[in-house]
């Protein structure tokens, strides 16, 4: 017994664990099979018994895409000024179902995950961090819909390696930026259930406050132009991390595909569009943005995190 006891004095400390306690993100990383388990049963369960199955993955942006391109491409002219406007439509389409899903997952992990949480000690952080994985393994189909398209357009012709960048930023900033608030939400949502309403306004919002359906131009002619408002309100709507990540899409996608339709002979359509002033610098400090609010949903659930059993 005695030389247990010296034994026990004579460990750091640092090599303990209290009980319940949490190191944040980086359990993450610790629990990493347990966060493999989750996001094949988060994969494995959404289309379960379901007769189209993977199918859906592609027949609902499909139908999303045809219904803007319909109503607001056709009826309502929202195309003007932008070439090859179906492939700009849908780049900026699977950006925001990237973003729309990991959000909203991530916001309702931990309330439906209760009976775990409730009962078992892991990371909580675990589950959003699933959602959000699982949300880009549903993406993926949608993307190769995108690049079967835009190769069958003349991508490969016009394609660089910034453009293949590009895309790979949108897509990190896109997933840290929807992590950040869905762990801030999903926190708050434990306490007070009003954190679902409120998310599902932003993502209503979130279509709209970004250059899918209409271009960054339309955005700027409004401000400068229309308002008479001063620029650098324009330059405050570009470091939104999801209108960044539709215009590196753009920018990696829809423009490859659509220089060598304007510049075939006899064509008598629209000009390409500008670049949005500053890409580059705007993609740096898009990404800081989003890292800065992962920190801070971070921050916010490891302070609420001590109440979930009770409050659930």
């Amino acid at each position: 017994m005695s030389s247990t006891t010296n034994y026990f004095e004579n460990v750091p400390r640092s090599d303990f664990e209290t009980p319940g306690s949490s190191r944040g993100l980086s359990d993450v990383i610790r629990w990493r099979y347990l966060l493999h388990l989750l996001v094949r049963t988060g994969v494995t369960t959404r289309y379960r018994n379901s007769v189209l199955g993977w199918t859906w993955s592609y027949v609902r942006p499909a139908a999303q895409f045809l219904v803007f391109w319909v109503v607001l491409g056709i009826f309502m002219n929202l195309d003007r000024g932008i070439p090859n406007y179906a492939v700009y439509l849908f780049s900026g389409i699977v950006v925001i179902n990237l973003f729309s899903e990991g959000f909203k997952n991530a916001t309702i992990s931990i309330v439906n995950n209760a009976p775990l949480v409730r009962k078992v000690f892991l990371p909580r952080q675990l589950f959003a961090v699933s959602a959000v994985i699982v949300s880009f393994v549903h993406f993926l189909p949608q993307l190769a819909l995108l690049f079967i398209v835009c190769i069958l357009l003349g991508w490969f012709q016009h394609m660089t390696i910034l453009g293949i960048l590009a895309l790979l930023a949108g897509i990190v900033i896109v997933m840290l930026f929807s992590l950040g608030t869905g762990i801030f939400f999903g926190a708050i949502n434990v306490r007070f259930r009003d954190a679902e309403n409120i998310v599902e306004l932003l993502l209503l919002l979130a279509t709209w406050a970004s250059p899918v359906l209409y271009s960054w131009t339309a955005v700027q002619m409004a401000i400068v132009d229309k308002l008479h408002w001063p620029g650098w309100l324009v330059d405050l709507y570009m470091l939104n991390p999801i209108t960044q990540g539709v215009e590196l899409f753009h920018y990696a996608m829809w423009r490859p595909a659509t220089e060598g339709l304007v510049s075939a002979p006899g064509y008598d359509g629209l000009a390409m569009m500008d670049l949005p002033p500053e890409l580059a610098w705007n993609t740096l400090w898009t990404f800081l943005i989003a890292v800065g609010t992962l920190l801070i949903g971070q921050m916010v659930f490891r302070r609420l995190e001590g109440r979930f059993a009770q409050d659930l």
